[in-house]
């Protein structure tokens, strides 16, 4: 799956976003809220300060940025080279410094095995034809003792009423065709996955988006977005 994990028209959808990726009021609107409950929940479980981090799906570089910030290494990767452009750019403009590289998560495994103490992946899984591609190279690139965090969508009732018909077609949160519920991907089988990769799944969180002050915070049920951590052995 080296070269072929991806769909082509999900990369032209949101390579299309790239140049409003950082408005907090564009089309990644919600992204912009949810990010600092993200990089909390990271920053909670791995002292970022020298840690070497790779965020897969890094879009236009709104959590590399961040995880920079707290004085992380950190790699971001996308395999849509507008979004790391603006990723590049923005850094430059904000003096936040972070690497990015357009390239596949499993090509750079083979490049770059157990290098990184962390790796976050987050609102891409539901986006490839083969997530459990993307976790066995994620589990490969992390060193022993290393975590890997993961956000997506669970695929129940409430996900399809909120996140699809309410945020893309209701409330015009999201532009339209942004999510496919058949692709939403319930916790379970985001922890089958993890463990056919060596990685053991823990905690689990809701995260709730509050678009009347665009704000998020996180929540004991996962029924719609979530964020779980796995670690590999030591």
């Amino acid at each position: 799956m080296t070269d072929t994990n991806f769909l082509q028209s999900e990369l032209d959808k949101f390579g299309a976003l790239a140049n409003r990726w950082w408005d907090p009021d564009g089309p990644q609107k919600p992204l912009h809220a949810l990010n600092p409950v993200r990089l909390q929940y990271v920053a909670d479980r791995v002292d970022l300060t020298g840690a070497r981090v790779l965020d897969v799906g890094c879009g236009a570089g709104l959590l590399s940025e961040a995880m920079a910030g707290r004085g992380a290494n950190v790699l971001g990767i996308d395999l849509a080279p507008e979004l790391t452009k603006v990723a590049r750019l923005h850094g430059l403009e904000t003096g936040v410094k972070a690497e990015y590289r357009v390239v596949s998560v499993e090509a750079l495994a083979a490049e770059m095995p157990g290098t990184f103490d962390a790796v976050t992946c987050m609102e891409m899984l539901e986006h490839v034809p083969d997530p459990s591609s993307i976790i066995q190279a994620c589990a490969t690139l992390l060193k022993p003792g290393g975590k890997l965090f993961l956000s997506t969508l669970n695929r129940t009732p409430a996900a399809f009423a909120l996140a699809v018909v309410g945020a893309e077609y209701i409330a015009r949160l999201l532009p339209t065709g942004t999510h496919s519920y058949s692709q939403f991907i319930q916790p379970a089988e985001l922890a089958r996955w993890c463990r056919a990769a060596g990685l053991s799944m823990g905690d689990v969180r809701g995260l709730l988006y509050q678009p009347w002050n665009s704000t998020a915070r996180e929540i004991p049920r996962p029924d719609v977005n979530y964020i779980a951590v796995a670690d590999k052995a030591a």
